[in-house]
């Protein structure tokens, strides 16, 4: 076999010699000569396979490897492995003894005789193959080849599983499996359509268990809540905040703790004004009282009071819209002139000390000295007047009221004219309600 043959099978023939032959049959001629790729060995007297490998100098040129076989040699790349294939019987030069007990083939290793012509053996059907179990057999032109299945690597003459997972085909996890692997994501992802790589999943698409609100974020989601709401500790659940109980300051008189927020409520006699004040219903105004023809309505904090018009009592007598103690009675010369009726209305709780209520004189007669005073009603000093000049002064609250509550003062303003030895007085009864809250 010449250097450079990739691959040769010969074998060695033998000649029967029959006894149509000029030769006498009981002579028997032994041959030395065998095939290409073969020497013949006087000493098995048997035709022996020439390793080229060694025989033949560079037998395979640049980075091809050299490989003997039975009758030739294989050049493949380093990287290559050959597995032999079984010792194919030895070449003799056949005797008549064995010629008849063993066909002759004229075929190459790995075929027969069929007809005029050799084919193929396959030696994986037949089971004529040393695969070991991990291998799958393949038949090939004259021989077989061993090979691994996909996912496994040849080491020695066994099969071994790829670790898939080392190389990092997966973008989050790899499983390694026999021949095989898969990829999984971490919660939150699932896997592309490649099997491979991992993609975000949309929780809020697929019914993320919030209660109220859903934000899809990269690989997880959040759950938030509507105003009036918090979160609860599973993070899924929203819960009422009552916030009437983180503050009493949130309305002025009541708050009213309602799902998701709060409402302020007023007390009878008042109305909401805004979102959390309470202001006084002038019903006196609106017209929503019973007050008769022959009353006065007078609006108080929380509700109203119907005054009788003509409220004089003897020996005073009602003159315009006064009451009046004649001097022609004896028993007004001791008492004020004129009694003047007032009503008004304060909050509870004021603070103190607080003008409330001025008084001002509507005449005055010349070279007259006026003096003002509570003349009665305040028994417990809750008030005192503070003189502002000759004709008017002001009531002052003292000390701080709760309410409901009501005042009834006479406050005096008493005139001297030392000149002409005049001395008179008059008198402002004001009436005075005390609500009963501080608004």
């Amino acid at each position: 076999m010449r250097p450079g043959c990739v691959l040769v099978f010969c074998m060695c023939i033998s000649v029967f010699l029959h006894h149509a032959i000029s030769q006498p049959p009981t002579e028997t001629d032994t041959y030395t000569e065998c095939t290409d790729g073969y020497q013949w060995d006087p000493q098995t007297q048997h035709c022996k396979d020439i390793n080229e490998c060694e025989t033949i100098p560079e037998a395979c040129k640049g980075e091809m490897k050299c490989f003997n076989h039975y009758g030739g040699y294989l050049c493949l790349p380093r990287s290559a492995s050959v597995i032999p294939a079984p010792e194919p019987p030895n070449q003799i030069h056949p005797s008549l003894e064995n010629t008849a007990s063993e066909p002759f083939n004229p075929c190459p290793p790995g075929f027969e005789p069929q007809g005029d012509s050799c084919v193929d053996v396959d030696e994986c059907e037949q089971d004529r193959h040393d695969c070991q179990p991990s291998q799958q057999c393949f038949n090939t032109e004259g021989s077989f080849s061993c090979q691994c299945p996909d996912g496994y690597r040849k080491v020695g003459t066994e099969c071994i599983d790829i670790d898939e997972c080392r190389y990092r085909y997966c973008q989050h996890r790899c499983v390694n499996v026999p021949g095989s692997f898969s990829c999984q994501c971490e919660p939150g992802f699932q896997l592309a359509g490649n099997n491979r790589s991992c993609i975000d999943v949309d929780e809020c698409g697929m019914g993320a268990p919030c209660s109220q609100r859903c934000y899809n974020t990269y690989g997880t989601f959040l759950c938030r809540c509507e105003q009036g709401y918090e979160l609860g500790p599973d993070g899924f659940a929203c819960n009422d905040i009552d916030e009437c109980s983180y503050s009493s300051y949130l309305c002025q008189y009541q708050c009213v703790n309602e799902h998701g927020k709060f409402s302020c409520v007023c007390p009878e006699g008042y109305q909401l004004l805004g979102t959390r004040l309470c202001q006084d219903i002038n019903e006196c105004e609106t017209g929503a009282h019973q007050c008769s023809d022959g009353q006065t309505c007078v609006n108080i904090h929380g509700g109203h009071k119907c005054v009788n018009n003509k409220s004089c009592q003897e020996p005073y007598v009602q003159v315009s819209d006064r009451c009046t103690c004649p001097v022609t009675k004896p028993v007004c010369r001791d008492m004020p002139y004129s009694v003047v009726h007032r009503y008004m209305s304060i909050t509870s709780e004021r603070s103190v000390p607080s003008d409330i209520f001025q008084i001002q004189a509507t005449s005055v007669l010349p070279g007259a000295y006026n003096t003002f005073r509570i003349r009665s009603g305040d028994d417990n000093g809750d008030f005192y007047i503070r003189q502002i000049n000759n004709i008017s002064a002001m009531l002052v609250l003292a000390r701080a009221v709760n309410g409901p509550r009501e005042y009834v003062l006479d406050l005096e303003m008493v005139s001297v004219n030392p000149l002409v030895s005049y001395h008179t007085s008059s008198v402002l009864r004001l009436t005075i309600y005390v609500g009963p809250h501080a608004f």
